[in-house]
């Protein structure tokens, strides 16, 4: 079992929502942000959100799934990022999940 997260603006959620059908992840939870960013100190967050002192309604978008759906997943998200080359490109990343009950 794998943790699939997803962060994009809001604007292309819909687009968020048919890769995961198409990766067969069915079944998912969202939750709303707002990024941030500022030139004046380090922010873990640097690599997700545009440089200057704006913010941006995103999202982010999770699942716990199988390991090849969330394979799937990356690919498309992958494949999303280069066909569109968006000015917020969907970030995605995968965490094992160790235990369960």
């Amino acid at each position: 079992m794998k943790l699939l997260i997803v962060t994009c603006v809001k604007e292309c959620r819909n687009d968020v929502y048919k890769i995961f059908k198409q990766a067969g992840i069915n079944v998912f939870s969202t939750i709303d942000l707002v990024g941030f960013k500022n030139n004046q100190a380090f922010n873990l967050a640097e690599e997700w959100f545009a440089r200057g002192d704006e913010k941006f309604d995103s999202m982010m978008v999770f699942s716990f799934t199988a390991d090849e759906n969330a394979e799937q997943g990356l690919v498309l998200f992958n494949n999303y990022n280069e066909t569109n080359k968006p000015d917020f490109p969907i970030r995605a990343f995968i965490l094992p999940v160790e235990k369960f009950i």
